[in-house]
């Protein structure tokens, strides 16, 4: 054969050669990523829609139904629509034809989406315009639970400190924590009080929009010197919205106090999480973009080796 007579006649050419590609496969093998999932080029946008209080039907009929056929004719590279109506929340996953320009597939959308508000029910918001493709599944779970916290604390502490610290891992995409209380600032009204004083839920929430503001009101100079000067006229403390005036109601002023509680609490819990049978939050950890799911598995436990000591013995 005449590629073995080459290699007798020149036998240096061909030890270099095969040095060469047995230095340059090493090389290559050493620094080819490695994975467990393979890369699947279908680019997807999902536009989710919240309007609190409206049911599914409504949802699909009057938000998203109208938010597909505008999307449709007005954004370029879409392979098909797909999407799913609840109470109060609508989502549309936007697949793209591989090879698209997702980037401008977005500014399309929220440009879009933005012009719509005009024609979608009064007060509601713009959807939010969340990127991933087939290849961003979950890839870690975290579950954060303490016998002495509450769920309200144990929902902060993974919305607020480990999920912040966790999202600067590279390729790692996390939502909000499951399980745990939601916090908010509740106000419980007492409707004989209000039917008594001739007030409605309304004029209390008008009451909280004017008067709980920090708003900027320019500087002011004093001699040599500069202030800046704020209204500051929200209360230091969430006790103190008991004490706002809501209004003047036959010559008499109503307090928060008289007609509503004000108090620390939390949203209505719609899932809820055990871990060894205690109450607990969960975070589940996205693979996104091209990096290597096995690299994203060992940064976080390396974060996470970092956050561990400055939650205290809680």
């Amino acid at each position: 054969m005449w590629i073995v007579r080459l290699a007798l006649r020149r036998p240096y050419t061909f030890v270099v050669m095969a040095v060469l590609i047995a230095v340059l496969g090493s090389i290559a093998a050493f620094l080819m990523p490695t994975d467990i999932f393979p890369e699947i080029d279908i680019p997807v946008v999902s536009v989710a829609w919240n309007y609190s209080g409206i049911s599914p039907e409504e949802m699909a009929d009057r938000i998203i139904t109208l938010s597909e056929r505008t999307l449709t004719t007005t954004v370029d590279d879409i392979d098909h629509i797909e999407s799913e109506s609840y109470g109060g929340r609508g989502i549309i996953h936007v697949y793209f034809h591989p090879g698209a320009d997702v980037a401008k597939a977005i500014a399309e959308l929220s440009a879009v989406n933005q012009a719509m508000l005009r024609r979608m029910p009064a007060g509601i918001f713009p959807p939010f315009l969340l990127q991933y493709n087939a290849a961003n599944v979950p890839v870690l779970q975290v579950g954060v639970s303490s016998p002495t916290l509450s769920e309200q604390q144990l929902f902060d502490l993974g919305s607020n400190f480990i999920r912040v610290q966790l999202a600067t891992v590279q390729g790692a995409s996390l939502a909000l924590p499951y399980g745990g209380k939601q916090r908010q600032i509740m106000v419980d009204l007492d409707p004989e009080a209000l039917y008594a004083k001739g007030l409605s839920a309304t004029d209390v929430t008008t009451a909280l929009g004017l008067q709980n503001l920090i708003v900027p009101a320019g500087n002011a100079k004093f001699g040599d010197k500069d202030y800046l000067i704020r209204v500051n006229s929200s209360p230091r403390t969430i006790a103190g919205l008991n004490d706002l005036p809501v209004k003047t109601v036959n010559g008499t002023v109503v307090y928060m106090h008289d007609i509503a509680q004000v108090h620390d609490g939390y949203a209505i819990q719609t899932n809820i999480v055990r871990q060894d049978g205690i109450r607990s939050t969960l975070l589940t950890i996205r693979k996104s973009g091209h990096a290597s799911t096995l690299n994203i598995v060992q940064a976080v436990k390396d974060t996470l080796k970092r956050i561990e000591p400055t939650l205290g013995s809680t």
